[in-house]
Formats: structure tokens, C-alpha cells, sequence
């Protein structure tokens, strides 16, 4: 499906506009209160062969409002949701229910990461609350962050979006916003201002709240935009990353860390053609197995696909290369 700019039918509608401003309805004449050199007047719609027309706002990005599956052979059967979109041609190649309102797990952390590089700069400093260092439910992923350490915005960034530390997002959130509220009204403005309109943040990592929901399309916008970041651009491809923090004392602590997704880590195999080029994780016993792409064709041209609420992960895998093996077709 294509999202197309309607110059046509707009100059129609502006044409008639201006027939019932100058001809009225009665007899009764109305002036022209604008500005004749303004390129909004009406004196220029009607004299002017060339109007100026506001650019669509997703003029630029795949749109949909339907399933899209005809013409594919996908087995998604497993998955509640999943997308497969075109960048260069803005095409979207299979929705399956890509408007429903899923919990996204961890692919939560890659809207903080778009908040963070944001408003904030790579080389901040943070220095790790004690709301970051003391994240206790049960299966939270944890690098180890403690009360009073300090690292860069970079260092921290790295940690959520390869080994999807939950203490390196809230650690984000307090430093950006101020606080986990604050930073998650952050991130529900920013997903308004890029149309992410079903989707609704409660906090910065994505363990479960009730409240706390996103579409697979929405998905798709929110990466979308977080990859006209280069240093998030760089995070997502990388396998593995060593780096030196401190503590509160200002000791050196080291942090290694690898990468979630089992592409990078070589366990699974793209169709032939096709590069996988990096991405996010994200599972909870609520959300299962969630997974967001950045992939190539032979020629280079760039494809995001999204799959949300798979069963089981091996089996996640096994739909997202199924899914991706539309693109040679």
C-alpha cells in the first residue's frame, strides 16, 4: 500500500473555496482581507497559475489502514502482529494487524532511545539514582548499575539497546526527564509529534504496566525516527561492546556487554540476499517475544520489520526470516 500526495483534488477543493469567498451565495460583495503578495490570499489562488500546497504529512512514510497479505506466503500464525515496510518505495509489503495495541517489552527502549538522543547529548554525564539502582522484578534484565555511579549518555545507551538493561533506562529517564513521569510524558509527546497516535508510555524499559502499549506501526514510525540518529543507528548493529565506567568513589568499572538479537549473534540466518543490519529485542510473560528490524537487499535499499506477541522465540525467528524473505519475491 502507497501513501500518494493528492495535489489534484486539493486544487479543486481550493478552486471552489475561492468561487464561494468571490461569487458569495447573495448579493452581498466581500473584500479580500489579505495581503495580495501573501501566497495564502485568494487574490493569488485565483491569479496565480502556480499554488503553493503544504507537503502531506506522510508523504514519506508507508501507510496503511487494512491487513496487507495478498500476493505474500507468510506463516505469522504464531505471532498477533507483525510488518514488513519498504523505506526507498514507502510500501508496506505485509501488515498483520499492525494497528492492534500490544505490550511491546523492550522495544519500549527504543523510543527512550530516540527521547534521550533527543534532548540530550552523547557525552552527558549520568549519575545512576537510586530508583535505577535498585530495579527488582523478578527476570529484569540488569547491567549492574549501583546507586551513585557515573557513566555517558553513550555508555548507558549502549547498555539498553545490545543487552536491554532495564537500570541503564531508568537511569536515562531521571537524567532527561528529571524522573521516570516526567520522561514518560516525553516520550508520549514525541510519539504524538511523529503520529504514533495508539501507542501509550508509563516508563522507559517496558517491564509490564497495564497502561503501557504500542502498536507494530507505531513501531515502525518510532524506529523510523530513531534511525535519522547516527549513534543509534551505530548501537543496533553491534555484536558486542567493552567500556569503563566509574563507581561513586570513582573507581574504574568495567561493563561488557552482548548484543540480544540472535541474527548479529549468528544463531539465526537471514534469507540468502537479504542483511540484517541490527534491531531490537524485547520479551515479557505478557508481551512474549517482540522483535523490530533494520534489514538490506542486494542492492542496499533499507526494509524495517516488526513482530509482536510471538509464542515462543525460536519460533519469532522463524516467522521474522519468513517474513523477510517477501522482500526477494
Amino acid at each position: 500500500m502507497k501513501c500518494t500526495n493528492n495535489t489534484a483534488g486539493l486544487s479543486v477543493l481550493l478552486a471552489i473555496a475561492v468561487s464561494v469567498i468571490v461569487t458569495g451565495c447573495a448579493s452581498k460583495d466581500y473584500g479580500l482581507p489579505y495581503d495580495p503578495d501573501s501566497t495564502v490570499s485568494s487574490f493569488q489562488m485565483t491569479e496565480n497559475t502556480m499554488v503553493t500546497t503544504a507537503d502531506a504529512f506522510a508523504k514519506d512514510l508507508c501507510v496503511t489502514a487494512v491487513d496487507v497479505t495478498e500476493g505474500t506466503d507468510v506463516d505469522m500464525s504464531q505471532a498477533s502482529s507483525a510488518g514488513l515496510f519498504d523505506l526507498n518505495r514507502t510500501d508496506v509489503i505485509y501488515a498483520k494487524n499492525i494497528h492492534e495495541k500490544l505490550y511491546p517489552a523492550s522495544l519500549t527502549k527504543v523510543m527512550t532511545a530516540l527521547v534521550a538522543l533527543k534532548y540530550g547529548s552523547p557525552d552527558d554525564m549520568i549519575t545512576v539514582s537510586a530508583d535505577a539502582a535498585g530495579i527488582k522484578e523478578s527476570g529484569a534484565q540488569l547491567v549492574g548499575l549501583k546507586e551513585g555511579d557515573t557513566l555517558t549518555l553513550s555508555q548507558a545507551l549502549h547498555a539498553l539497546l545490545m543487552y536491554s538493561a532495564n537500570d541503564a533506562g531508568v537511569a536515562i529517564a531521571d537524567h532527561i526527564g528529571g524522573s521516570v513521569e516526567n520522561f514518560a510524558g516525553m516520550m508520549n509527546q514525541e510519539a504524538l509529534e511523529i503520529g504514533a497516535t495508539n501507542s501509550h508510555f508509563v516508563n522507559p524499559h517496558g517491564l509490564q504496566d497495564d497502561n503501557h502499549y504500542v502498536t507494530a506501526y507505531d513501531l515502525y514510525l518510532i524506529f523510523n525516527e530513531a534511525l535519522k540518529y547516527d549513534l543509534f543507528s551505530e548501537i543496533i548493529q553491534m555484536d558486542s561492546y567493552s567500556t569503563t565506567y566509574t563507581d561513586k568513589a570513582g573507581n574504574p568499572k568495567k561493563m561488557e556487554i552482548g548484543t540480544t538479537n540472535q541474527y548479529l549473534q549468528g544463531n539465526y540466518q537471514p534469507p540468502e540476499n537479504i542483511t540484517v543490519i541490527g534491531g531490537k529485542t524485547g520479551t515479557t510473560n505478557a508481551a512474549r517475544n517482540c522483535l523490530i528490524l533494520l534489514s538490506k537487499d542486494v542492492s542496499g535499499n533499507p526494509y524495517i520489520s516488526v513482530i509482536m506477541r510471538s509464542e515462543e522465540r525460536g519460533i519469532m525467528y522463524e516467522e521474522m526470516t519468513d517474513l523477510l524473505s517477501e522482500i526477494n519475491r
